[in-house]
């Protein structure tokens, strides 16, 4: 089949389909509507001769009905004609569940043609050899049934028709991997980063991995050097690029899925090592070896940028060693990979007032294993964040913190700046303790040491002298 470029926001078109469907799905259901139920009857798994019965919610039935109202959306034709030039079209629909579907069917005489002979099963794939309109035809035939098939994915099992994001995020990543792949080739990918500010003009943090200003990199798609607002390029770009080059040795690797891991364990290496809240776009580019054109993937990051992390020539080895490090040593199945986790959620919030309660349950998880009711976080966050002189004070801030959360969950408090100031301490504790822990400073059990710098304190103080015991010595022998 000849090849058709993918249109670089293919994504973000179906993205914007899925969502405007969305709508008109649910106003549907308020009108009236109903999604017809299926009394499903399953045996146990421990072979009892009684099945198990449940109603199951026909949603692909009354999306099918309900096809010329959403091809009536004007995001439906724009959608349909990106998908229609998808070279992994077929591919998609060959792995799209249900039987019967026009573009299934095409997929799978296609696989089965190409094994006896290729040429028959390029012209059976695709009618344009002979007759271009009816070519042009079946792709569109096919893109319907595969944007019918995308709803059926991201709603299955709903009778609401709220959209989800992880379920829309899915479903793209699983279109995108059926685009084919120059195996052997290198991948180049190509995301922005926001939040941070570099001295150099290129900064290269491993083989392959280098972080530059927009001007340096040859060739970038406008779209990864637009602004944030979509704004066309200028010379003072407010953000940089990530490069990511990916050679794999085995054939049955992602590169795509190896290179979104290590931009991931990037942006993470990068919000530990500065109070700046530095964000990747939630769509990056990639490029293969023998491919000239860009095509989006989705990165699956996000959130907005606070602050800004500054890194000088002078801290740029100091930078490439502390990423290495992260990438080796963060933990991935205990508490201190939770905690990292949700101060990850925390950093994606889109103002400092929703992430506090992520960054709480962080410190709670680390520092509080008796549960909130024992009253311990606040001292034990100053016990290993404050001198002995600044305990006190921390201790009372982390309690207001705290009542500030309740505040922000009861939504009796509007964000200010000592409120969104009051948070941001909360999420560098939290980044200063994973990051000691991470690097080997401090031991992983953070209550333990705590407790004992409390204790060592209590000692302390008691083993000092009362200054006034001379004093009453005298009188009382007087």
């Amino acid at each position: 089949m000849p090849s058709a470029d993918l249109p670089s926001g293919l994504q973000s078109l179906l993205a914007q389909y899925v969502q405007a469907a969305a709508a008109l799905l649910r106003a549907q259901i308020a009108a009236g509507a109903e999604v017809e139920l299926e009394l499903d009857a399953r045996r146990s798994r421990a072979g009892a001769r009684t099945p198990f019965y449940s109603c199951r919610p026909l949603t692909g039935a009354f999306i099918r009905d309900r096809e010329p109202l959403l091809a009536a959306l004007p995001e439906h034709e724009p959608a349909l004609a990106a998908l229609a030039a998808f070279d992994g079209l077929d591919r998609y629909l060959a792995a799209v569940p249900g039987e019967g579907e026009p573009g299934l069917e095409l997929a799978r005489r296609g696989r089965r043609l190409a094994e006896l002979e290729p040429s028959i099963a390029l012209a059976e794939l695709d009618p344009s050899i002979a007759d271009p309109a009816r070519g042009r035809a079946h792709a569109r035939t096919r893109a319907r049934a595969a944007l019918r098939g995308l709803l059926e994915e991201v709603f299955a099992d709903q009778t609401g028709f709220e959209l989800q994001a992880e379920r829309l995020s899915g479903a793209l990543r699983r279109l995108e991997r059926a685009e084919p792949v120059e195996r052997g080739e290198a991948t180049v990918l190509l995301a922005t980063l926001r939040g941070m500010t570099i001295a150099s003009p290129e900064i290269k943090l491993a083989k392959g991995l280098s972080i530059l200003i927009p001007a340096a990199v040859e060739g970038a798609p406008e779209a990864a050097l637009a602004g944030e607002d979509g704004t066309p390029p200028d010379d003072e770009a407010e953000h940089l690029l990530v490069s990511l080059t990916v050679e794999l040795s085995d054939p049955d690797e992602d590169p795509i899925e190896r290179g979104r891991a290590v931009l991931l364990d990037l942006l993470r290496a990068l919000r530990l090592y500065g109070d700046g809240r530095v964000t990747l776009g939630s769509l990056a580019f990639a490029r293969g070896g023998g491919e000239r054109r860009w095509r989006t993937v989705l990165l699956g990051a996000g959130g907005r940028p606070h602050g800004m992390l500054v890194v000088s020539p002078a801290q740029e080895d100091e930078l490439r060693a502390f990423c290495s490090l992260v990438s080796r040593r963060a933990p991935h199945s205990n508490e201190l990979a939770w905690a990292l986790r949700r101060f990850e959620l925390g950093c994606e919030r889109p103002s400092p007032h929703e992430g506090l309660s992520d960054h709480l349950l962080a410190l709670r998880a680390l520092l509080e294993p008796e549960g909130p009711a024992s009253g311990q976080l606040a001292g034990r966050v100053a016990a290993l964040c404050a001198t002995a002189k600044d305990r006190v004070r921390l201790t009372e801030r982390m309690v207001k913190a705290q009542k500030l959360e309740r505040e922000i969950v009861a939504g009796t408090v509007a964000e200010r700046a000592s409120t969104r100031a009051l948070a941001g301490d909360v999420a560098d504790h939290l980044r200063a303790l994973l990051r000691d822990v991470i690097c080997g400073h401090l031991a992983p059990d953070l209550a333990r040491v705590a407790d004992e710098l409390l204790s060592a304190a209590v000692n302390d103080v008691e083993d000092v002298e009362d200054p006034s015991a001379g004093e009453r010595q005298v009188l009382v022998e007087a």
